[in-house]
């Protein structure tokens, strides 16, 4: 089933005004997409991973079922709440394995492993994603917006300026900046990336 834009902000919109099926309704609508998302977060994890593709998109719901308040605005602010939500369950789970398999070694990960649409590039060790991105954003909360929608978000160029309410051209320059300080940040540590941007 797809939906687009509309259909999908009629029905936050519906959630938001207290209409529980609407969540009933969208899930089936934002699945496939949540899934392929997941699907390439997940691709090449070790084997005996806690979690799978479809329970990390169920993870996500149970998650979005219990936030409250949320002042939905449309498809984007969707996906990019769940973006989020992803981050942040990858990140327990991998912060988890950690404290089990202590003194296991980190992988050193490139930023060109950061681009979404990569098929056979390895996933990059979410830790040391998460810490650089904790980093980035005390430098440049909006470059770390664009790389968290556009790595854990699956959202491309115009729709990560749609949730940011910025220009495409904006979003791309941001990209290449975030980038960069990644790869610095990630292949020779903290103290070797600038502090601004």
């Amino acid at each position: 089933m797809t939906a687009n834009g509309t259909d999908i902000t009629d029905l936050l919109l519906a959630w938001r005004g207290g209409d529980a099926d609407a969540l009933a309704e969208l899930m089936p609508v934002t699945y496939r997409s949540l899934k392929a998302v997941a699907a390439r977060l997940l691709r090449n994890e070790r084997g005996g991973q806690a979690l799978e593709t479809t329970g990390l998109v169920h993870e996500v719901y149970l998650r979005l079922a219990d936030l409250e308040r949320v002042s939905w605005q449309d498809r984007a602010h969707f996906y990019a709440l769940s973006a989020r939500l992803m981050r942040q369950i990858l990140v327990d789970l991998a912060r988890a394995r950690s404290r089990l398999k202590r003194g296991a070694n980190q992988v050193v990960i490139s930023v060109d492993e950061l681009e979404p649409k990569s098929e056979t590039t390895r996933p990059p060790d979410l830790l040391a994603l998460d810490d650089a991105l904790r980093d980035l954003t005390k430098i440049n909360a909006e470059y770390a917006r664009v790389v968290e929608l556009r790595f854990f978000g699956g959202l491309g160029r115009n729709e990560i300026a749609e949730v940011l309410g910025i220009s495409s051209a904006t979003v791309s320059r941001r990209w290449r900046a975030a980038r960069a300080w990644l790869s610095t940040y990630l292949a020779e540590g903290p103290g070797h990336a600038i502090s601004r941007f």
